[in-house]
């Protein structure tokens, strides 16, 4: 009995590491190009399945209210845009010295550029019983700037010159995240009622598709990006990503807990995941045209190929700990405790 309640309460870590295995073991699978379309499959359906799933669950006020949560806003978008650049500026001018290779420190400057995902940012705050309303916004609303800033990020950053087909992305965006969260709010404004009784584990659906997303991107990852690179630096690229990654959640968890900013429990946890998340999906594409003619572009796109598994996988690790920390947190704060008489 100790074992079956372990395994329910630890299905979402146990399938982690499965799903790892599994694309390690069979990577062709679930690659780009590979039976399971996962270039169809997750880059249409199981991201409209996120947001259409996130529209029927969320109350409609909710969301109405995250609008104007322009504090957040500013603090996501501005982190993703100046902050997480700047770090990485830091980063590459004080590793420009070192025997590193170079191209890996360009794609570190690229890296910093990117957007936020409109997907594992959203499913790890809604996991973790964060502000759900406002990760959606921000993962849209940073995808949509994306377009725009991080070409001219990378210009500033790399002194290439390209233009991203930004209608494009902009119908892409439409049709996967706008259109499905729009008709989940319809129907849960016209049949609430009829969807309490079903009981639909949104949570679980989320993480399913969460499951599913990180093993195409393993898939991909153990496939189609193997590349000529030294052992030494690649060895020092994971490394250097790993600890940059822990070091951003603890900058945010620490800045956003601050008493002055006014964020709560659901914030930060929104905060966490939305500020310290990079887009591959809106990434590979716009390092293909900007430096599609680059001898050193698939080197190049190896900090984000690393990056992005990474941030799916610490963020999975970090799924149960964040929201029994928001619980209590929450907890704590709506207790009011008796006085003594």
């Amino acid at each position: 009995m100790i074992c079956i309640r372990l395994l329910k309460q630890n299905w979402f870590l146990i399938g982690l590491v499965l799903v790892i295995v599994f694309a390690k073991l069979s990577p062709d699978f679930g690659a780009t190009g590979g039976l399971l379309k996962p270039e169809i499959t997750v880059k249409y359906f199981a991201v409209s399945l996120i947001f259409l799933n996130s529209g029927l669950s969320l109350r409609s006020e909710d969301l109405t209210k995250a609008l104007f949560q322009i504090n957040i806003h500013v603090f996501i978008q501005c982190f993703t845009f100046l902050v997480f650049p700047m770090v990485i500026l830091l980063l590459v001018t004080a590793l420009e010295s070192s025997p590193m290779n170079s191209s890996l420190l360009d794609g570190l400057r690229v890296l910093g550029c990117m957007p936020p995902p409109v997907s594992s940012a959203v499913i790890l705050t809604k996991a973790v019983s964060g502000n759900e309303a406002a990760a959606i916004f921000n993962s849209a609303f940073g995808s949509f700037l994306g377009t725009v800033i991080t070409p001219a990020l990378i210009l500033l950053a790399m002194g290439s010159t390209a233009t991203v087909p930004a209608h494009k992305v902009f119908m892409q965006l439409s049709a996967t995240v706008l259109f499905p969260l729009f008709i989940g709010q319809i129907i849960h404004r016209k049949h609430q009622q009829w969807l309490e009784t079903l009981q639909i584990p949104y949570g679980g659906i989320g993480r399913v598709t969460l499951l599913m997303i990180i093993y195409t991107t393993f898939c991909d990852t153990f496939s189609h990006h193997k590349v000529t690179i030294d052992a030494p630096s690649l060895i020092s690229i994971i490394f250097l990503i790993v600890v940059l990654q822990c070091c951003l959640l603890l900058l945010v968890f620490y800045v956003s807990t601050d008493k002055f900013l006014q964020f709560d429990v659901g914030d930060t946890a929104a905060l966490m995941f939305c500020c310290t998340h990079k887009s591959l999906t809106l990434g590979i594409p716009i390092i293909k045209i900007i430096f599609g003619g680059h001898d050193e572009m698939s080197i190049i796109s190896i900090p984000l190929l690393i990056y992005h598994p990474t941030q799916i996988l610490l963020g999975g690790l970090l799924v149960p700990i964040v929201r029994s920390w928001v619980k209590t947190k929450s907890e704590y704060r709506y207790h009011i405790p008796m006085k003594s008489v």
